[in-house]
């Protein structure tokens, strides 16, 4: 089912709101005055009891029954008091009846049977409606029983004309609460309508335009900020989009021009075999160099669409640095570099996966090699602490600047000295490594120092070995180290591209 719009569910919520107020306060004004008027009328009547008393109390004590009889027929058959009264005593002798109770003959209890705050009760009589209380007093040590009445035509009428007016308000009243929660949810959502207006007008081309955040500190202003801060991410990432592909294309387009170049020489005029020879190998060269910028192009676009994933496994450090010892060593004496590799004492393992961390490695590996000149000597070592075993490699290259160190894991960022050294790098070793490491829950530390040499280094948290050496079953290994197809064509054209 579809829901409502939130302008139509607000302005329903206002109309409730409003509409049950309204109600509300109709009920609760007619309750409280048909409150008023029923003390209101209680109390007139117990002043009129307590009237009687006064002249109970006003009569010689000596006088007989038919006196005091006589004296309240003076004084109430000509007052308006006593059109509803009638007195009698404890004895059950009538002191003194109106006319119209006599008409009517409501009972009246004996005094010893009537509470302290009296009893009421109601009749009709002709077009009136008397509302009756039978009251108790006593005078001089004698009780009485009042019985004194009021016509409630008065206050029936107020109660009809203000019940009138509140059935003729109220609606009157939800109407106005509907058109009132109708233009209040207008209001309430028009910066939200401002707000959709302005986004909309952003597209690819002007990302870096922001939306206004008012200065009320409320939601809408919260909302500005965080679309402005989503905007930003965008920005940044068409920004990196559009970087990442200028120089991907840059890249790819020297060694295109160059097989392109090495062809059309080639084809001007009929060569020796070995003159082929020569330009089918620099042809190799760059096509193995264009196919590990391809590859390391298609890990990192992998790794952004989370598509590149890895498996975490326990494995020895003492195979893994054998296994590097035996495919670098080779690439670092044809570099003219003294190659070390500390294999730490003790069999510990680490949990990584093996593919990623051996591709790693070599990234670092090819890096300080390319940036070390020859003589110069490159360290693959190990150190273990109780939780973590922190693998580094450590050279006595040309170092990095302190301005480029924050950027060396940008893609396609490269020193400007690292030109001169090495021109036909890419940038994308460093980012792709620093995309494993964080895989592993670790970041690459780097610690350079210009003409010295650079040591970067990674910490992975400790594991417990699958098996020891005397339970490992025939034909298996406790790690193995599969070689990706980038580090192959790497190694086949000597180890210059993955950084």
């Amino acid at each position: 089912m579809k829901s409502l719009p939130i302008r139509l569910r607000l302005s329903l919520w206002y109309f409730a709101m409003f509409a049950s107020a309204a109600a509300l306060l109709s009920a609760a004004s007619l309750w409280m005055l048909q409150r008023s008027a029923y003390v209101t009328e209680y109390h007139n009547l117990q002043e009129r009891a307590e009237d009687v008393q006064l002249v109970l109390e006003h009569e010689n004590p000596g006088q007989t029954l038919d006196a005091v009889r006589a004296d309240f027929a003076t004084i109430y058959d000509f007052k308006d008091d006593g059109k509803y009264l009638q007195v009698r005593d404890e004895a059950g002798n009538w002191i003194y009846r109106s006319r119209r109770m006599i008409a009517e003959d409501p009972q009246l209890p004996a005094p010893a049977n009537l509470p302290g705050t009296g009893v009421l009760a109601e009749f009709h009589q002709g077009t009136r409606y008397v509302r009756i209380l039978a009251y108790p007093i006593q005078v001089r040590g004698r009780r009485y029983a009042v019985q004194t009445g009021i016509a409630m035509n008065k206050s029936m009428a107020l109660m009809s004309a203000h019940r009138a007016d509140m059935l003729l308000l109220t609606p009157l009243v939800i109407l106005l609460a509907g058109l009132g929660g109708h233009l209040m949810s207008r209001k309430a959502l028009d910066p939200v309508a401002t707000l959709a207006a302005q986004a909309q007008s952003i597209h690819d081309r002007n990302l870096d335009t922001r939306l206004p955040v008012p200065n009320t500190g409320d939601e809408i202003a919260e909302l500005s900020k965080t679309l402005n801060q989503m905007l930003e991410r965008i920005d940044k990432a068409f920004a990196s989009v559009r970087a990442f592909t200028g120089n991907a294309s840059h890249e790819l387009r020297t060694p295109i021009a160059l097989l392109r170049t090495e062809i059309e020489v080639a084809l001007l005029r009929p060569r020796e075999a070995d003159e082929y020879r020569m330009t089918l190998a620099r042809m190799h060269e760059e096509t193995v160099r264009m196919t590990n910028l391809v590859e390391n192009l298609l890990s990192l676009a992998r790794a952004d669409g989370g598509a590149e994933t890895i498996s975490l496994a326990p494995m020895r450090v003492s195979r893994l640095f054998e296994r590097m010892e035996r495919t670098w060593t080779a690439a670092m004496q044809q570099a003219m570099l003294d190659f070390r590799v500390e294999i730490p004492q003790g069999d510990f393992c680490i949990l990584g996966d093996a593919n990623g961390i051996q591709r790693l490695l070599s990234i670092l590996l090819e890096n300080a090699s390319k940036y070390t000149p020859p003589g110069g000597s490159v360290i693959l070592a190990a150190t273990e602490d109780k939780e973590h075993v922190v693998l580094a490699v450590r050279d006595t290259g040309m170092g990095i600047p302190e301005e480029d160190l924050p950027h060396i894991f940008d893609r396609f960022y490269r020193v400007s000295q690292a030109h001169e050294i090495a021109p036909r790098g890419s940038g994308l070793g460093l980012a792709l490594g620093k995309w494993i490491a964080e895989r592993h829950g670790t970041q690459l530390v780097v610690e350079s120092t210009l003409g010295r040499g650079s040591c970067v280094s990674f910490a992975l948290k400790k594991a417990e070995p699958l098996f020891s050496n005397s339970q490992v079953p025939a034909g298996k290994a406790t790690a193995t180290f599969p070689e990706s197809a980038a580090f192959k064509t790497s190694r086949a054209s000597g180890g210059n591209s993955i950084a």
